[in-house]
This record gives structure tokens, sequence and C-alpha cells, in this order.
């Protein structure tokens, strides 16, 4: 699925070796440039999108569960076909596949600036969404593929994820100036000249390149993931307005239950599926799954919840929103790298009860705002929020792959990289619907009191990646590597 996953096969006249390429496919700084510039805009958006979410509801006049729709349209396509477009790209050619979501990814943008209504805007972000899902993993592949050396291979992925806590920090400031001066049509507008540029450098720049042994294409697989995740997302968010007793409500939450069951009985027959649920007898990539589901799905309550306090509840405008929201992106920035190196020093235990302790402490603290919170209170919060969080990346993607067979290290990074996507669709369906807020036009006064109960479960999810820090690690934790790794030794060597 993925290039540390199989065997590369290059267009003709490419080789490995680096001398056989043409002259221009030899800057491979310059290929790692284009392919942070998809990451860059992919994760921008995701918390300039927040910043502005007040500004889309009162213009578009939107329900609070639209606006949840707004950011859960994007995750969950994005999360639904990670696996898909990692495995399309292996097959056809990931330069290929990439210009393709680059393409869709700034069309989807310009049309999310000319919705007409929060209806529209949903499916022109879910646009997006299918381009995002052809960028991110594609362009790791492609690092993957173009920088051969290990050390340097590190580097390059090290550059990789320093882009995401940049772009984090620039998200909030840059949303918040542009839907203040401009409007908030213009944070879309910032993808179209960027994707139009990465497009052309790609076609100059970027080497084609193939997977010698491609996945089989899984519909069945694909189906019920797309069922499974819209019906459990959507009874979240609908379930408020509907009635929790209500048969729609009710409907989605048992159509999400057979869809997983029937994922899991489709996937043990397959030969190659897309999820291959022998993956999650080891406890290390189990907890890993559930530490990223949990942890971005804090983080999509923790932004979604707090752009609506600070600008609905504190009257800040959406600069300032974004200027008191940059402690907690400016702390993810700075731990990120750190926790990297405490995982190649002292392993996976330490990095995660520390994120554990610093998701908990800042949720913590957030259970006591109100309205007339001091913002120090809040920056503390924020910026202690942003400490764990930037320690739990790290050590989840190393437990995912700790222990499997190379060649299906690939296919268990895709699943923990959809399960951060799942995580942040669920965090923001909670949210709404814990707080309230998903039933109603807007939110007054007394949403900083009612988030509360959300924040609360945030401590919960804080508590439960602690204790994972240790399970993962412990002794029969290891055994359970040991014992799945001969069967998925087998089906990578057919």
């Amino acid at each position: 699925m993925t290039a540390t996953a199989s065997t590369e096969r290059r267009d003709p006249g490419r080789r490995g070796d680096e001398l056989a390429l043409p002259p221009r496919y030899r800057h491979r700084t310059l290929i790692l440039a284009v392919c942070c510039l998809s990451l860059f805009i992919v994760s921008l958006d995701a918390t300039v999108v927040n910043v502005a979410l007040p500004s889309i509801g009162r213009e578009l006049h939107s329900t609070i569960a639209g606006l949840q729709w707004t950011i859960d349209a994007y995750t969950l396509v994005l999360a639904s076909l990670l696996m898909l477009s990692g495995s399309t790209a292996d097959r056809i050619g990931r330069r290929r596949t990439f210009q393709v979501g680059l393409a869709l990814f700034s069309v989807g943008s310009l049309l999310c600036s000319l919705a007409p209504s929060v209806g529209w805007l949903v499916v022109f972000r879910m646009v997006q969404a299918v381009g995002g899902s052809m960028m991110n993993p594609v362009a790791m592949s492609i690092i993957t593929a173009t920088f051969d050396d290990a050390r340097e291979r590190a580097r390059a992925v090290g550059v990789w994820g320093a882009v995401v806590g940049v772009s984090m920090g620039l998200g909030p400031l840059v949303g918040g100036a542009l839907t203040d001066t401009v409007g908030w049509r213009a944070i879309f507008w910032i993808n179209v000249p960027i994707g139009i540029g990465a497009i052309v450098l790609t076609a100059l720049f970027v080497p084609e390149s193939r997977s010698a042994r491609p996945a089989r294409f899984d519909p069945a697989g694909q189906t019920l993931v797309i069922v499974l995740l819209a019906s459990l997302v959507g009874g979240l968010i609908e379930g408020p307005r509907l009635g929790w007793s209500s048969p729609g409500a009710l409907g989605l939450f048992v159509v999400a239950a057979a869809a997983l069951a029937a994922l899991v009985a489709v996937e043990q027959r397959r030969r190659e599926p897309l999820i291959d649920v022998r993956f999650f007898r080891s406890i290390p990539f189990s907890t890993s799954v559930i530490a990223a589901i949990g942890a971005f799905g804090a983080n999509g309550a923790f932004l979604f919840l707090n752009a609506l306090y600070l600008q609905e509840v504190r009257g800040m405008s959406p600069f300032e929103a974004g200027l008191w929201t940059l402690p907690a992106a400016v702390a993810t920035m700075l731990v990120s790298p750190l926790s990297g190196r405490l995982v190649g020093s002292v392993g996976t235990r330490v990095p995660l009860v520390l994120a554990g302790v610093g998701i908990g402490a800042g949720g913590l603290v957030l259970t006591t705002i109100d309205v007339t919170t001091p913002l120090w209170v809040l920056a503390v919060a924020f910026a202690l929020f942003g400490v764990g969080f930037g320690m739990v990346n790290a050590p989840i993607t190393n437990t995912a792959v700790s222990g499997m067979p190379r060649a299906r290290s690939g296919s268990a990074a895709a699943v923990a990289s959809t399960s951060r996507q799942t995580g942040v669709s669920l965090g923001v369906a909670l949210a709404g619907t814990v707080t309230g807020a998903s039933a109603v036009a807007s939110v007054g006064a007394d949403f900083a009191v009612a988030t509360h109960a959300m924040w609360w479960i945030v401590v919960g999810i804080a508590a439960g990646i602690i204790a994972i820090g240790f399970v993962a690690t412990s002794d029969r934790a290891r055994r359970s590597v040991e014992g799945i790794a001969p069967l998925l030794e087998e089906p990578a060597a057919a």
C-alpha cells in the first residue's frame, strides 16, 4: 500500500540509482518541498476553518449541527479514503495520483469559497477531502521512494512533521486575519494558487513511481468503512435534533453496528483486505488505534468548542480568537520534535504518559471556565493541552508499526492515520452532542458551562492514554506482537 511496504518500480529510464534520473528529478530537496506544500495546505485548512466557523454560521444561517458537518464531512471522507488512495497510487502511479488530488483539492477549495448555503459548503468540503486523501499519504510514499538512504529519509520525515506544527501555528492567525479583513471565503482562496503551483512543480520535478505489487481493491471493505463512519458520526450529530429514541437516530446506530460486524466478517475472509483484522491481535497496535482516536477526538473537540466559546461567548473577533489559541499551536509545534527524540531514546511509554498528563491537565483547567474566566487561565490551559497533543503523535505511529513485518508496516501506519481522522470526526460530533449545541441554531452565555461535560470526557481520554502508555509497553504486549508476526509474514511473501 505504501512505499515502505513494497518494492518500487520506476518509470522507464528511472532506476533506484539517483544517477539514472533525468537532471530535473535529482533535486530531492525540491521534491520534499513540493510534497510538504500539500501537507501545509491540508493541515492549514483544518485550523483555518475552525476559527471561521462562527462567521460561516452567521452568513449562511447555519445551525451548530451544520457547522459540525462542515468539519466532519471533510474528516469522514478523508478517513474513509486514505487507504484506498494509497493503494490506488501504488497501482497507477504516485505522481499521477498526487496531481489529481491537488487538482481536486484546489477545485473543492474554490467551490467552498462560492458556497451559497451550508449544505453546499458541506458537499464542496467532501470534494476537498477526496483530493486531500490523495495528497498527504501519497506524498509520504513519494518521499519514502525518493530518499533511499535511511538517515536522509529520517531527516525528510522530520521536516514533514515540522510542517504540521508550522501549519497549526499559522492556521488560527491566517484564518482569523482573513476572516476579519476579507471574509471567511478567503480562507479557501489561498489554497487555489498554492495547489496550482504544486501541480506544476510536481509535473516538472517529481518522478513517477509505482509499487511492484500493489494491493487489490477491496470494494466490500471500502463500502462498509464509509457506511460505518457516516452512520456513527451522523447519529451523534443528528441525535439531539431527531431525538435519541427516534427511529432515525436509533436506525443510524443500528446501521453502524451492523456495518462494523459485517466489516470484521468480510475482512477476515479476504486475502488482501482493506483492513487486516489480524493487526488487532497485537496489543501495541490496538492500543495505538484507541489512543489515536482518543487524542485526535480530544483535539477535534478542543478546536471546535473553543472557536465557538471565544467568539460567541467572549465576543472576540476571529483574529483575536486565533491569537488566543496560539499557545496550543506553538506548544504542539515545539514539543513534537522532542516527542520523536524521546521515542527514539527511551521508547513510547514516557511520551505517551506525558501526552496524557498534558491533555488531561489542559482539560481539567477547562472544566472551570465560564464567561469571565481570566484570559491567562485560558492561555495556560491551551498551552498544557498543546504540550500533551504534541507529545502523542510520534509514539502512536511508532506503536502502530512496532513489531510489524516490514512488508506490513505501511498498512499498519495507514490504519493509524485513518484512526486519527476518525477521531477528529467523533470528537467534533461528540462535542456538539454533549454540550447540547447540535440541537440549537446558536450558542449563548451558558455555553461555557455546557462545555464542562466534554472537558471531563477529555480528562477521561487523557487517563486512558496514560494507561495505554503502560499497557502497550508491557511484556504481554510484546508477546502479542511476537504471536502475530508469523501470521502476517505469509501474505506479504505470497
